[in-house]
């Protein structure tokens, strides 16, 4: 059966649930859950300001491949509430309460389902899934990191964009917004930075029209300081040549958001580790591109998970 791409991207699959998942604090998390077919269990976590809406047609594609598939949105973000006064600021000061609530919702989740159990971390998500494998608090079967976020670009350079963060967070409100746009400044416009495809690119739009308290815009200087120091330690980290799992990281080589040497470099040490590079054509989002970037990275997922999680 042919179904229209467009129409998967928005709306919500007749036999799909949007619940919610209490955290260890209480803290309220948006799940979208849908059963699959005896292929296994597959668990998507997106990136900064993203929301489930964002994935659908991902969600259809591994549906359609047997998967049962979740996917939670991140404390902070999306339906999960917000972490400051203002609802349009990402704001975190600490990552480990996410990466907390990615643990519990693991592991009640793994419990209730059948294998191989695969986690997806795009952006933010990618730095999320690997850092709770490091920690094991999170144990897979397979783990497919898109476009991790395991360094930050920045119009300043890296070690200088650290420094700024970390002084701006010092001086006045940690929770204020670090730039006015909702991704980082510069003269490209937001969607050059994230995809080709104008139309996948709407659907973003589309969704956050039709419920605006999804809305999220620029991250706080907090968020950003703990961007650049949680990223820098996780890439020291002793415990990257030890960790076995599976792991598969797709990464664009010309990614305005996220710098993708770092993830080249993380996957190096990684003993298990497969790396798939996408040149030009290929931005951010790599799951939510043109045709041609979109289906091979999907491929490659596909392959991947035929190999380490039948």
């Amino acid at each position: 059966m042919t179904t229209d791409p467009a129409a998967v991207r928005r709306a919500l699959p007749s036999d799909a649930r949007l619940t919610f998942d209490s955290a260890a604090d209480g803290w309220r998390l948006r799940r979208f859950s849908r059963a699959g077919r005896g292929r296994g269990a597959l668990m998507f976590q997106g990136g900064r300001g993203d929301m489930i809406e964002k994935y659908l047609e991902a969600f259809s594609d591994w549906h359609e491949r047997g998967w049962a598939v979740t996917a939670f949105d991140w404390r902070g973000q999306g339906g999960s509430g917000r972490l400051c006064a203002n609802p349009h600021v990402g704001h975190c000061d600490d990552f480990s309460p996410l990466i907390d609530d990615l643990a519990v919702v693991w592991r009640n989740w793994r419990a209730q389902q059948h294998g191989p159990h695969v986690l997806v971390g795009h952006s933010m998500g990618g730095y999320m899934a690997l850092r709770a494998l490091l920690d094991d608090v999170v144990r897979a079967d397979a783990v497919v990191l898109v476009a991790p976020m395991l360094g930050l670009r920045s119009p300043i350079g890296s070690w200088l964009g650290r420094r700024v963060a970390q002084a701006m967070a010092r001086v006045g409100d940690p929770a204020r917004p670090a730039w006015k746009s909702h991704e980082r400044p510069g003269m490209l416009p937001r969607r050059r930075l994230l995809t080709a495809d104008k139309a996948r690119y709407g659907d973003e739009e589309w969704w956050l029209t039709e419920q605006p308290d999804l809305r999220l815009g620029p991250p706080s200087w907090a968020w950003l300081a703990e961007a650049f120091a949680a990223t820098t330690r996780l890439r020291t980290d002793p415990a990257l040549p030890r960790l076995t799992t599976p792991v598969l990281m797709l990464i664009a080589e010309h990614d305005r958001l996220v710098d993708p040497r770092p993830a080249a470099q993380v996957a190096a040490r990684l003993p298990n580790a497969t790396l798939v590079r996408f040149g030009r054509g290929a931005a951010h989002e790599l799951l939510r591109e043109a045709d041609p970037v979109r289906q091979r990275a999907m491929a490659a997922i596909d392959a991947f998970l035929d190999r380490h999680a039948a």
